[in-house]
């Protein structure tokens, strides 16, 4: 009797509480996802794998239909590139050498247009080609940044939009293969699991996480589509917005651009522990998130009305971008928008570190030329060749300081 009245009890206990908010879970997802026990979620691995089936079960939690071709994923096999400038070849027969797994939700409202809102997961695993780690110590690449924030807001925002702007679809991805060039992304355009001519627009949000005092949010592929500088600028109460225009960039969101598909992509900007071991959850600012979430979420709310979005082709200012010989060795602040080029790091044992540049200097001149922006400080520093020494003038809070840099 005893034992029935205490299973009656536990009963009751279980059936009083509260259910899970899937609209307050960021942070959990972030420590899940760049926990060391993925090992950095390098694409084709177990880390990877692990990865996947927890964004499946935050996708079933959620309420999300499967719209993968193997339930919610999508694997693709590819072989990997032995030339950087050949293009991946998809193996979908099975005779490649690397499995990756995009993980893929619909919310379906029986609309005619759907939105795709997506985040690549995977990250560097040990570091690899990509890292800008350089100790012989091999360390994990956990990428709390790039980009468990931008799964983890993704996931939020699946919870925010169930039964809510029910004059879209959603469509949720979170992509593999984006650390070996925006494989999934391209997969999925390439073998689509929805009619992508249906598409109004998608949003990207790679590296969200470490929104600063400043409160500067990047929102790249404004021009993409002539509502949308409109649309994030009548919801800002929070940012110092900085809009770019190109629907291209080294994301996700370019698959879709190319595709001829509004984009907006989603950044808070680059930092001293970028593609390193030291990009950990700890790190994140887990109330800028929420915050960017609100934004995406009240932007996608507006644009509920406005049927399939028009596209617009905007300039690919990628290919305006001059080819290097030797690097300074800095981080760039590519919120800045100020004159010049704010520097938001300094490399070891790199020319900029040697030459005495601190992290805040404003590079305003370089080998005798000014520097504007970002733009002019690459013209400027693509002459220069290894060996060749430069001035360089920064400004350093209200003073001018004038360093010798040899590269």
């Amino acid at each position: 009797m005893r034992n029935i009245l205490f299973l009656i009890f536990l009963c009751f206990l279980i059936s009083c509480k509260p259910a899970i908010n899937q609209e307050n879970r960021i942070k959990e997802d972030v420590t899940f996802l760049a926990s060391d026990t993925l090992e950095g979620r390098q694409t084709g691995t177990k880390g990877e794998k692990v990865a996947a089936s927890y964004i499946t079960n935050r996708f079933k939690e959620i309420g999300l239909e499967p719209k993968g071709t193997e339930g919610f994923i999508q694997p693709f096999t590819f072989k990997p590139k032995t030339n950087p400038h050949d293009e991946v070849k998809f193996d979908v027969n099975g005779d490649g050498t690397i499995t990756g797994n995009n993980v893929i939700g619909f919310i379906n409202n029986k609309a005619e247009n759907t939105v795709i809102i997506g985040a690549h997961y995977d990250h560097l695993g040990f570091g690899g080609e990509g890292s800008l780690y350089r100790d012989s110590i091999k360390a994990i690449h956990n990428g709390a940044d790039d980009n468990a924030s931008g799964v983890a807001i993704l996931l939020n925002l699946a919870a925010k939009l169930k039964k809510k702007n029910t004059n879209n679809n959603y469509l949720f991805m979170a992509f593999s293969g984006e650390e070996m060039g925006l494989l999934g992304s391209n997969y999925f355009v390439k073998n689509p699991t929805i009619d992508t001519q249906l598409v109004s627009y998608m949003i990207n949000m790679d590296m969200v996480g470490r929104l600063k005092k400043d409160s500067a949010l990047a929102v790249y592929g404004t021009g993409t589509s002539p509502i949308f500088k409109q649309t994030l600028k009548s919801h800002n109460d929070n940012f110092k917005l900085v809009l770019k225009e190109s629907g291209v960039g080294p994301s996700d969101h370019t698959s879709f651009y190319l595709a001829d598909i509004p984009v907006l992509h989603f950044f808070t900007g680059q930092h001293e522990d970028y593609h390193k071991p030291g990009d950990d959850s700890e790190k994140l600012n887990y109330e800028g998130m929420e915050t960017i979430s609100t934004y995406i979420f009240n932007v996608i709310t507006d644009l509920n009305d406005n049927g399939k979005l028009a596209f617009r082709k905007t300039k690919n200012e990628s290919e305006e971008t001059p080819r290097f010989k030797v690097g300074l060795g800095v981080i760039p602040d590519y919120m800045f928008d100020g004159k010049g080029m704010r520097i938001d790091g300094i490399s070891e044992d790199k020319p900029a570190q040697k030459a005495g540049l601190q992290k805040g200097d404003i590079v305003i001149e370089l080998g005798g030329k000014k520097v504007t922006d970002m733009m002019s400080y690459m013209k400027a520093l693509a002459v220069f060749k290894k060996g060749d020494k430069s001035k360089v003038i920064v400004k350093r809070g209200e003073k001018e300081v004038e360093k010798e840099v040899q590269f």
